[in-house]
């Protein structure tokens, strides 16, 4: 469907047409998403967390450098990280070089639950590949450069 008629309007420029579709785009995906992880009885920001867990091969991250890797660093790391811990999904042991600070691993729970997921996590990107390699390359090309126009600082907000 067109933006036009979705929105039931033909008023918009087309700048504003695009900063909409995206944000509908960016609503689409994230509802796509809950409903895949729902059966799992996680939400899309543990499963960052978990996928950014297993990438450290059992040498875990403090929470802050958790969070700084997340896809949205305006996330509660901390309390995300307490609720995984409670389905035995996470661990956090002391840091050996600052003993006020935790390292946060990845459990074989955890493990387990993403190799789950991983089998059919092509159920998630499968409308992706309504566009060709060439398409996607490109669009990933152009939603980088806007993106890199006015980046994000560690805070969440826009810079400059």
């Amino acid at each position: 469907m067109h933006i036009e008629q979705e929105l039931k309007s033909n008023k918009y420029g087309v700048w504003q047409q695009l900063r909409i579709n995206i944000h509908l785009s960016a609503n689409w995906l994230t509802h796509l998403t809950k409903d895949f992880l729902e059966p799992y009885d996680i939400t899309s920001k543990q499963y960052n967390i978990l996928r950014i867990l297993r990438g450290q091969k059992g040498s875990g991250l403090t929470i802050l450098e958790v969070r700084d890797r997340m896809i949205d660093r305006m996330s509660d790391a901390s309390r995300l990280i307490d609720r995984l811990s409670k389905k035995g999904l996470v661990f956090k042991c002391a840091c050996t070089m600052d003993k006020r600070s935790n390292r946060v691993c990845i459990t074989e729970k955890g493990l387990a639950l993403l190799s789950e997921i991983d089998i059919k996590v092509e159920d998630l990107n499968g409308d992706f590949h309504l566009l060709d390699e060439a398409e996607a390359q490109t669009l990933n090309a152009l939603l980088t450069k806007m993106r890199e126009s006015r980046p994000l600082g560690k805070n969440g907000h826009a810079q400059g």
